[in-house]
């Protein structure tokens, strides 16, 4: 078997990087190339920076992104710390002179990697790519108005991330539980620069979901009707279940705003009635 025919039949363990922008849908086609030429610039000044030779990348063009494996050699430490500071900070500098920044969604996993002539393929691949894909980054990512928000999966978490270590800090780090294609799974969130993010909220019900505001309105009024009868319902209960002897109820009827008062034990003076301005005159 020659060497090529290996490559594709044993998998290397490597770290995956999906690198997503944005909104890319929203640049038109004088854009986009621009756009384009900005990751590559982030992303290959990044390697440089962290001292990361060409020759330990592999990286494919995914139009409005790019998907890359890191060999082995490389620790991923260096990729999660000072790569990811370079990154960031060198996407700052490119949205300095933008009126509508880029953004970029990196998603992050260790596993096997299959390579061919085509490219890279594999559990881990498709990992990746659904976490730097996800709802809930894209969600975060606007929200916070940030350049950068990284994903990275619960394992790359446990293993390397929990540890610590030279610009990586494990609590800047959010958790989150993410729907994907091949199952539930957890997710670690990170936005270089700032504390561990406060996680958006679901997906707001649909319109289906929701009575309409008149039902509803008929909904609170029926609850208030339903409530009083209980009240009444309840006492009558109660009085038919006890046989016990009662002791009579006292009765206080007070003229002027015709409260009726039983059953009552008053452990401090109290007023029953209303205070008004001035004295009105009592009608016999």
């Amino acid at each position: 078997m020659d060497d090529d025919a290996m490559d594709v039949a044993e998998a290397r363990y490597e770290l995956v990087i999906s690198v997503d922008a944005r909104r890319s849908g929203e640049y038109d086609d004088v854009d986009k190339p621009r756009m384009r030429a900005r990751i590559y610039r982030v992303l290959e000044t990044a390697f440089t920076h962290a001292k990361v030779g060409r020759d330990a990348v592999h990286m494919e063009d995914r139009g409005d992104g790019v998907l890359l494996s890191v060999a082995g050699r490389i620790a991923v430490t260096r990729l999660l710390g000072l790569w990811l500071v370079e990154v960031h900070e060198k996407l700052r500098d490119e949205n300095r002179a933008l009126r509508v920044p880029l953004g970029l969604r990196v998603g992050m996993h260790v596993g096997p990697v299959r390579h061919d002539d085509r490219g890279i393929s594999g559990r881990a691949v498709d990992l990746a790519c659904r976490l730097a894909d996800s709802p809930v980054a894209r969600r975060l990512l606007d929200a916070e108005r940030a350049d950068l928000v990284l994903v990275v999966s619960d394992a790359l978490y446990e293993d390397v991330v929990s540890s610590g270590g030279k610009f990586i800090e494990p609590a800047h780090y959010a958790l989150a539980r993410l729907k994907i294609k091949e199952g539930d799974v957890n997710a670690w969130f990170h936005l270089p620069g700032r504390p561990a993010p406060v996680m958006p909220a679901g997906d707001p019900p649909t319109a289906a979901d929701a009575p309409p505001v008149a039902d509803a309105s008929r909904i609170a009024d029926k609850r208030v009707d339903d409530d009083a009868t209980d009240i009444d319902t309840d006492d009558a209960t109660e009085a038919e279940a006890d046989d016990r002897p009662r002791t009579p109820r006292a009765h206080y009827t007070v003229h002027g705003d015709m409260s009726q008062h039983s059953d009552n034990v008053y452990q401090q003076p109290v007023h029953i009635g209303r205070i008004t301005d001035s004295p009105r005159p009592r009608k016999d």
